[in-house]
């Protein structure tokens, strides 16, 4: 096993990054984010940009893209960090190199994430969004730029640290190899129990949180170390402003993921 190292890999030199702004995301917490962005387009954020960045002139242009890349720390993943280590799609069980995986213990502990840009909400003064997220700890937060996004999987309160826009003549590479993660995740069928659906029903914004339910539970977010012993084992996730309680069964085919309650958080 190699040991966890602490400092950079470049002690000659340092390199100091300030957050352009923090993101208010459908994802209050780390368990239950896709591990790759896309999986669940329906997931809403908006970055705040925050200090010399919030500026509306620094984003002219910036509406003619539809996608674009954001660099930002992994600010939940602590800073020591492995060598070697275990990715998700393998199970849990092989090792690989940091560099030849998607792990969010990194030495620099550096995110980059493809995300849609659905609209540029700018002000002449800082001011909160008009469409907040709800359950966000940032759904008060005032700021002259805010950019509307779907598709991302990062945590509420995220930095954000630079933004590119996506080039799909440059960037889509379909005939490049994918290593170890050469086809999408299998889906699972997700299903609701009449509590569930009835709990839905008074949501303010119940429809839409289905769909981030169901795109987010497809994905199967529990544990890859898990056995099939924990198969009829409860779990929690927190969406938006709600707690998802949920059950896998191996009952059909690959199995469902059946939503038993979903609590307010």
């Amino acid at each position: 096993m190699n040991a966890p190292h602490d400092a950079p890999l470049d002690s000659a030199g340092e390199f100091s990054l300030t957050p352009i702004g923090r993101l208010a995301s459908d994802y209050p917490d780390k368990f239950g984010i896709p591990r790759q962005p896309g999986l669940a387009p329906s997931a809403r954020a908006i970055l705040y940009l925050e200090g010399a960045c919030d500026d509306p002139h620094s984003v002219e242009g910036l509406e003619a893209f539809s996608h674009l890349w954001l660099h930002f720390i992994f600010d939940r993943s602590p800073t020591r960090w492995s060598a070697r280590v275990r990715p998700p799609r393998l199970g849990g069980n092989r090792r690989v190199g940091v560099f030849a995986s998607r792990s969010t213990h990194r030495p620099n502990r550096l995110g980059l994430s493809l995300v849609e840009l659905c609209e540029i909400e700018c002000t002449t003064t800082p001011t909160p969004s008009r469409m907040p997220v709800v359950g966000s700890a940032l759904a008060d937060r005032k700021s002259r730029v805010k950019l509307h996004l779907r598709g991302h999987d990062l945590t509420d309160a995220t930095p954000i640290v630079d933004i590119r826009p996506y080039l799909p003549w440059v960037e889509a590479q379909p005939q490049a190899r994918a290593g170890f993660a050469p086809e999408p995740p299998v889906q699972r069928s997700v299903v609701f129990t009449p509590a569930a659906r009835a709990a839905l029903a008074a949501h303010p914004d119940g429809q839409s949180l289905s769909r981030l339910i169901e795109e987010v539970l497809a994905q199967d977010p529990r544990p890859a170390y898990r056995g099939e012993t924990e198969d009829e084992r409860g779990y929690g996730v927190f969406l938006r402003d709600v707690n998802v309680r949920f059950r896998a069964s191996s009952v059909s085919g690959n199995g469902v993921i059946r939503v038993e309650a979903i609590e307010p958080r």
